[in-house]
């Protein structure tokens, strides 16, 4: 038993059944003396309802999610290479896609309209951008992806008496260059700012569980505490009663 196997059955689970199936999971990987597992597996977040749904999409829709994400490779083609026919047809098949796909998880699963939405959200993220794709693709996801970056979309051809004579290829080199070098800081950006975010939902996601468990034994220790202070009145009770009866006892033996 390793991470990904355990990973791979409880993501494909109901966020009903997670928690309890995460915690089985947990005790058997101790159990069998991985404690390091055990603790991986404890770190693991209860999905959304919506990043379920996603989850079982790519495991009982895998063709129709991979056509979408087939999409996706296209429209980022497209866009880098500034083909604007090509981006055009992609957004096309995009849309009708995605819509298609979105249909078909709000019929297998009952969602809410916030669910239903945030499962196009990370639909959307999936097509626009190839870490979501892969993550989707997964199934593993514990909550939706957003995308806030920029959007492909078709670039309109400007009418022929209008276009600007082509620039020189030195202006054309100088500008892909540049552009290069923003999408690397962008990208660099990105990847920083999704570093810190991972590393601070582990640290999140351990602090609730710690939380948690601290707080169900505080619970049970204060019922035991009630408990116990029930025991120590009664036996308080009888110890009046018994100093009591003791001194009529002697007062009679003395009288």
């Amino acid at each position: 038993m390793d991470l990904d196997e355990v990973t791979g059955r409880l993501y494909a689970l109901p966020p009903s059944d997670f928690t309890a199936a995460r915690t089985a999971e947990a005790r058997a990987a101790k159990e069998a003396g991985d404690a390091a597992l055990a603790r991986e597996i404890g770190k693991l977040r209860k999905p959304t309802v919506s990043a379920w749904a996603v989850n079982r999409a790519a495991r009982e829709h895998a063709d129709e999610l991979g056509e979408l994400l087939a999409v996706g490779e296209e429209l980022r083609a497209a866009w880098a290479a500034q083909d604007s026919d090509a981006l055009a047809a992609a957004t096309r098949r995009r849309g009708e896609v995605t819509g298609r796909l979105s249909r078909l998880i709000r019929e297998t699963a009952d969602l809410s309209a916030a669910a239903a939405a945030e499962v196009d959200q990370t639909l959307d993220a999936a097509v626009v951008d190839a870490d979501a794709a892969d993550e989707v693709r997964r199934g593993r996801l514990a909550k939706p992806l957003s995308y806030s970056g920029f959007a492909p979309a078709p670039v309109s051809a400007a009418p022929a008496a209008r276009r600007k004579k082509p620039p020189p290829p030195e202006d054309e080199a100088r500008k892909a260059k540049e552009r290069a070098e923003a999408e690397a800081r962008e990208a660099k950006e990105r990847a920083e700012a999704e570093a810190a975010h991972r590393e601070w939902s582990g640290a999140l996601a351990e602090a609730e569980q710690e939380h948690g468990e601290r707080a169900d034994k505080v619970a049970r220790l204060e019922k035991r505490l009630a408990k116990a202070r029930k025991r120590l009145e009664a036996a308080a009770h009888r110890l009046d009663v018994a100093r009591r009866e003791e001194r009529h006892a002697r007062a009679r033996l003395d009288g």
